[in-house]
């Protein structure tokens, strides 16, 4: 329990220096992000490639969004995230990179 309440400081302080536009804390983010969206686009879009789906999501994320994305809980994504997760996926940015990147979810 104490590893865990030490990862997740050490977490939100790497996200609040986020907004600071440090690339460290930045890389974090986007990797702990990764790592929440992956099952959740899984399961929302079973038949697309994952690794370049889920980098079009995170890369079409604000940095709020991100932050949000990174904080998913540690046991599993919440509906919170799958509902970003979707709503990123239909923004036109993001439909853009998934046709660059050969993905058809329909």
């Amino acid at each position: 329990m104490t590893a865990w309440l030490g990862r997740s400081a050490l977490l939100m302080a790497c996200l609040a220096l986020v907004a600071c536009d440090n690339p460290v804390s930045n890389r974090v983010a986007r990797d702990t992000a990764k790592a929440n969206v992956t099952p959740v686009f899984v399961e929302q879009f079973p038949f697309a490639p994952v690794e370049p789906g889920v980098n079009c999501i995170i890369d079409s994320a604000t940095s709020g969004e991100l932050i949000r994305l990174a904080a998913s809980p540690v046991t599993g994504p919440a509906t919170d995230t799958a509902t970003l997760v979707v709503e990123i996926a239909a923004r036109p940015k993001t439909i853009r990179c998934f046709t660059r990147a050969g993905i058809a979810l329909i």
